[in-house]
This record gives structure tokens, sequence and C-alpha cells, in this order.
């Protein structure tokens, strides 16, 4: 009979181990494990697989099959620990990409280089870098759990790397310059969403932050705008709020007189009693919520009536609102740190960024302003 440190014996089956304890016993000759912190935590695990095994409800680690694993992950792990748009592109991405080629395989069948192949073919597709990442961790997290759980014994992920070639791909960040952004509002007047245009440009929100704002954000008290949620369009089951992007995405934004005069005219924009009924401000004519089809399709009629005028335009998003409004703010000398708690990101590095993409178109005439002192 196996002894404790201390010299005392130890239920039959059950033996300490540096960061615990073990239990084990065999059922129709096959040998089965469990651990816990303590002598009683064990001897319940070893009660509860039991029965298990005496029911038929337990698969052995070496059975389970990848999809199986990934269902409890999702719904055990995921579920209730990330925001409801994170946990719908997780979902996505595995059906749509991860699924079809590791669904079938065994846990324990899954190695480095079966990874380290797929995330080769998604650079051959031309994924990006983004998408690959998301992917990635995907992956990475379910494994993870399945060696805190023990099904696996080691993170086959930790043996495989993102290809060089998707790590210097990076998406072009476009803004709009003064020209273009004068261009693009003369144009959208035409537009329903023209509101909703002047409202982005000049609070450099994101798209379904605009989306979900309702009155009632709207403080005329404190002279801000809050910012309090997004709205998320989920497949087969329609429009949903979330939490803002990161923690610090929830924020105040101070209103000037430029933005109040758009929200008031948005106000009875479609003769419908915002204020009263808590309606999204920027909706439909039946005052249901603004899809991004719609956003887009209103962005690309309205090139369509510039294209038609004889100018020259590039497609744009709706995400180059945000760094229009970036861009101006930057080259009107607002500090840093102002600028990332208005736009909402999480660490100063992301608005650095913008400062480094902005801030070389200006460096010469910079450089000529303190010319004079040399």
């Amino acid at each position: 009979m196996a002894k404790d440190k201390r010299g005392r014996k130890l239920p039959k089956g059950i033996r300490q181990r540096y960061n615990g304890f073990e239990g084990r016993f065999m059922y129709k000759g096959e040998r089965h494990l469990v651990h816990g912190e303590t002598i009683t935590e064990t001897q319940k695990k070893m009660t509860e697989l039991r029965y298990k095994l005496e029911h038929g409800f337990f698969v052995s680690k070496e059975k389970i099959v990848f999809d199986d694993w990934m269902q409890i992950w999702f719904e055990e792990y995921k579920k209730n620990n990330v925001k409801l748009g994170t946990y719908q592109t997780y979902l996505t991405l595995y059906n749509s990409q991860i699924k079809d080629k590791f669904g079938d395989m065994l846990l324990t069948e899954i190695r480095g280089e079966h990874i380290q192949n797929f995330y080769n073919e998604l650079i051959k597709e031309k994924y990006a870098l983004k998408t690959i990442k998301v992917i990635g961790a995907i992956i990475n997290g379910s494994l993870k759990q399945a060696v805190k759980n023990r099904l696996i014994e080691i993170n086959p992920v930790g043996a495989v790397e993102i290809p060089q070639k998707a790590r210097i791909t990076k998406k072009e960040r476009i803004a709009m310059t003064r020209e273009q952004q004068e261009l693009f509002m003369e144009y959208a007047k035409e537009s329903y969403l023209y509101n909703f245009f002047a409202v982005m440009l000049r609070t450099g929100l994101r798209r379904g932050e605009m989306q979900g704002l309702k009155y009632s954000d709207v403080d005329r008290k404190n002279n801000v705008l809050h910012v309090r949620r997004t709205l998320k369009q989920i497949e087969g089951q329609g429009y949903m709020e979330d939490t803002p992007k990161t923690r610090t995405s929830k924020r105040d934004i101070p209103l000037t007189a430029d933005i109040l005069s758009y929200i008031e005219v948005q106000r009875n924009f479609w003769g419908l009693k915002v204020e009263k009924m808590d309606r999204y401000l920027f909706c439909n004519e039946n005052g249901e919520p603004i899809s991004r089809e719609r956003v887009q399709g209103e962005i690309d009629r309205t090139i369509e009536r510039i294209h038609a005028a004889g100018y020259d335009f590039p497609r744009i998003t709706s995400h180059v609102f945000r760094h229009t409004f970036a861009t101006r703010a930057i080259e009107a000398g607002m500090p840093p740190q102002v600028l990332k708690t208005i736009l909402g990101h999480s660490s100063l590095a992301m608005t650095m960024d913008l400062y480094s993409h902005v801030l070389p178109d200006t460096k010469a005439e910079e450089m000529n302003k303190i010319a004079d002192v040399f």
C-alpha cells in the first residue's frame, strides 16, 4: 500500500505525486488514471470515471476525434468567456476552414507538421495574416485546453510557425485626403445615410458602434456621446447587441456643435419618435437597424455618382472614415494619448501606428518650420 510524504498509508489505488495525487484502477483489462489535488478529490474522480465506464458514457482519450473535442471546447470553455462577436467569429472560422482539415482526426494523431501544412495552404490561398492568426488562436487554444484535460501529452502548435510571407503581409491603411473627403460628402448629400457618414467622420466610431448608437446615448447635460455597445449581425439570428470591441472601447466622446447638428437632424429623419422608443439613432424607415450591406451599398452608390461626374475616386469601406478622422486629428495636432482615448484603442502603440502612417506626409513641412533655427 502506498504512503504519502508524511509516511501515512494511502487508500488503495492512490499514490502521491509532486503536484497532487494520482488514482489508478483497472477496468476490462485497461488501466485508467485520474488526478486530483487532494485524496478526496482523487477518490471522487475515480468513482465518477468508474460509473462512466460501467454505463458506457466514457470514451478513451485515444478515441476522441478533434471535432467532438471542439464541440466541448466551444460550449464549456468559450461560450461564456469571450464576447458574443468573438465566439461567432471562432465558430464560423472553425466550421468553414478548420473542421474539414482536422475534424475527423483523432486528437492524439494531430502533429505539428499537419498544422504547419495547413498554415502553408492558407498562405497559398492568400488568406490575410489577421485571419490566419485567429485560426491559429482557435487551434492553439483548444489543444492547450486538451493538454490541461490530459487528453494529449503536448500541444503540437508549439512546433509550428506562421510563414514569413504572412508576417510581412500588411494591409495598407487608407484614409481620404481632404479633397476626397469633401468630394465624398458633397455627393453623399443624396444618400439617406448622409448624417451617418457625417457623424462617423467626426467621431471616428467603428461601423458597429455607429449602428448600435441610440438616442439615449446622446448626453446633452454632460455634452458627450456615450459609446456603450456595438451591433452584431449574427447569421440565422439577426441583430444582437454586444459590448464594444475592447475594454477601452467603452468610452465617452465630447460632442461638438457640428456633431449635435447632424444628430438633431437624424432624430426625426424618418418621423420616428426615437427618444421615446429608445430606437437606434441610425435606422431604416421601419426603425430597424441598418445592416452592414446597406452601409457599404450607400458608400458604393455615392462613389458611382462621383465617377459619373467625371472624378477619380478609390473604392473605400466604412473603416476608412475612422482612419480619416484619425488623420485629420493628427494633422490638427491632437496629442496621441487624447486620440487613443477617443478612438478607444487598447494600447498607445496602436495609436502611434497611425501617427507613423500620417506624419511622413508632413515631414518636409515640419522640417521647414525649424529651418530658420539653424
